[in-house]
């Protein structure tokens, strides 16, 4: 409708109308052109002038004159503009040339080059053909058999991906994002909903059968699916990063009282009931209240504590935006969604199943997943607070645990009390580590292992991986420039992303791939903030959120089918840097 609009505008002004002077002249607009190159392939396309784009589908390539045929061509990709797929940059279109008739010598023929475009200040060209007599030596071109084609321009995971939505059959896409939902669940982003789905059906008390289980699990699943393609599709349609902006400390904090206030009452402080407030509807042992309360806990936990971008969701986000077709991408991220909660389903529905009955037993599995609750709620605050404080709430929420559990008590089971011991030796570890100034997790002694400078042969000491932390294109820009002819590895990260976290303590703390990585720039984008110069950086790169690795080549230029989305295994990250 907007052509067809434009080009009756076209009309009425006229090209050489009194308003010419605002707008280019044809020739001025569009620059045709058409040869042949030293491999016996046509080159031919439009030099477009400031501010002109051109349509997709009004750009045909012919030949006239000749036997002579046209085999492959390649074209580059297009673009989304107002609902029209066009180019907004100059078109170069590589087409290769078939001799089906086995002629031989020099042969004459005539290229036809036909297309239409437009002025962004709102005037619609006529359509154009040009003509270009071009000749060629038929004797090096192959015939049809040959497997000579067009070489296709490589694309990256994400960029295949949205192809796929692009190209594929609407069933077989919805069953792909299915395949990688379960992939994703079992990635650590949604461990975090595990103990918070089980925890809410523990909480539902007595009665609880496993059919009610199984539909509290569907409830909280159809939830959190519904929330995550409601992030996802305004991700795409505006390019924002929902997810970053629900990192805000006020956001965290709110979400982590709710699970503070769930966690006391499993330890029996007070009941929750609905109306009295938020939380009441989380943990409310109503019919009705229960579902609310579930559905409420499941859309909120995919926006606070969902999986971290990944390449399936970075390409639904990416076909979203390049199309605007946010019902197929948002069936496509329900499908997704969905296979990331099947495995929360079976979960809910053991919960149910094994709920111990009445007595001494569900007072301790109440109190366990109380614990449970309040280790997600010190989870969350990772991403705002400093490492040495995490450690100590986890340090003292174990010792708590290990005397809950009878740690010196002797009349216990042999396994509580083995289990007691070692929660309690942990914590203690913890605590040690927090005096020492440790902020490892995993490793919270490990400054008693004083690391060693490692001499080599040649007398180079063992590099560390340092990043150069960036916040805006222009600081990025500098690095570029300042980094001519050396390849530059570029990491988008955020303190609250999980999946950031174990790229630097598992896969950039691999001895061989540090090694690899000390031939690169290393440069890290910090988009933690999300301020309008980090999401104008993410904007540019067309990174909807981290983890994002980028690689840009000795000419500075990004070599975009070269970039990961989320994380990668330390082997996996080798052999990639390998082909760089």
């Amino acid at each position: 409708m907007k052509l067809v609009i434009q080009m009756f505008m076209s009309i009425l002004l006229g090209v050489g109308s009194l308003n010419a002077g605002d707008f280019l002249m044809p020739d001025e607009a569009f620059k045709p052109y058409a040869k042949v190159n030293e491999k016996s392939q046509i080159e031919t396309g439009v030099e477009l002038g400031k501010d002109i784009y051109l349509y997709a589908q009004k750009v045909e390539v012919s030949l006239k004159d000749t036997t002579l045929t046209i085999k492959d061509m390649a074209l580059p990709k297009s673009v989304d503009h107002e609902g029209e797929q066009v180019y907004t940059s100059s078109l170069n279109i590589v087409a290769i040339l078939d001799n089906p008739e086995g002629l031989a010598g020099v042969q004459n023929f005539t290229v036809v080059l036909s297309y239409q475009g437009c002025s962004e200040m709102g005037l619609c060209y006529n359509p154009y053909t040009k003509e270009f007599p071009l000749s060629v030596d038929a004797s090096k071109l192959t015939p049809v058999s040959s497997s000579t084609s067009v070489d296709k321009e490589e694309l990256s995971e994400t960029d295949a991906i949205a192809d796929t939505i692009k190209s594929g059959n609407i069933l077989i896409v919805l069953l792909t994002f299915l395949g990688f939902g379960l992939l994703l669940a079992m990635t650590p982003c949604v461990f975090p909903m595990i103990p918070i789905i089980s925890g809410v059906i523990v909480s539902q008390g007595e009665g609880l059968t496993t059919k009610k289980a199984f539909m509290l699990s569907v409830v909280y699943v159809l939830a959190m699916a519904v929330a995550y393609t409601i992030a996802g599709v305004l991700a795409g349609l505006f390019g924002a990063n929902l997810q970053a902006a629900l990192q805000m400390p006020w956001v965290i904090y709110s979400f982590s009282l709710v699970f503070v206030a769930l966690a006391f009452s499993m330890f029996g402080f007070y009941e929750l009931k609905l109306p009295d407030a938020f939380v009441a509807k989380v943990s409310s042992k109503g019919e009705g209240g229960g579902y609310i309360g579930v559905a409420i806990m499941g859309f909120l936990s995919a926006l606070i504590v969902g999986p971290c971008v990944a390449a399936p969701l970075a390409g639904a986000l990416v076909y979203i935006g390049q199309t605007g077709d946010a019902l197929l991408g948002g069936m496509a991220l329900f499908s997704m969604s969905i296979g990331m909660g099947l495995p929360l389903i079976v979960v809910g529905v053991s919960a149910g199943k094994f709920m111990p009955k009445p007595g001494a037993w569900m007072t301790m599995v109440s109190a366990i997943f109380g614990v449970v609750m309040l280790g997600v709620a010190i989870w969350m605050l990772e991403k705002i607070l400093d490492p040495a404080i995490i450690m100590i709430m986890y340090s003292i929420l174990g010792i708590g645990f290990s005397f809950y559990l009878g740690v010196f008590e002797k009349d216990h089971h042999f396994f509580r009390h083995s289990v007691a011991m070692i929660i309690f030796i942990y914590s203690i570890s913890l605590f040690i580590g927090f005096l020492a100034g440790a902020s490892s997790m995993s490793k919270p002694l490990g400054f008693l292992n004083q690391p060693v400078a490692v001499q080599t042969i040649s007398g180079d000491t063992q590099k560390e991986t340092t990043f150069t932390v960036i916040n805006s294109i222009e600081d990025l820009d500098a690095i570029l420039a300042k980094n001519k002819g050396k390849k530059i590895l570029l990491d988008f990260a955020a303190d609250w992303c999980t999946s950031c976290k174990e790229l630097e303590e598992i896969t950039f703390a691999d001895a061989s791939v540090k090694q690899k990585m000390s031939e690169f720039v290393l440069v890290r984008a910090d988009v933690t903030a999300n301020r309008d110069k980090e999401k104008a950086l993410s904007k540019k790169y067309g990174v909807f959120g981290p983890p994002a690795l980028m690689f840009f080549g000795e000419d500075g230029e990004v070599k975009k089918a070269k970039t990961i989305i989320g994380f990668i295994e330390p082997a996996d990250f080798l052999a990639h840097l390998n082909t760089l």
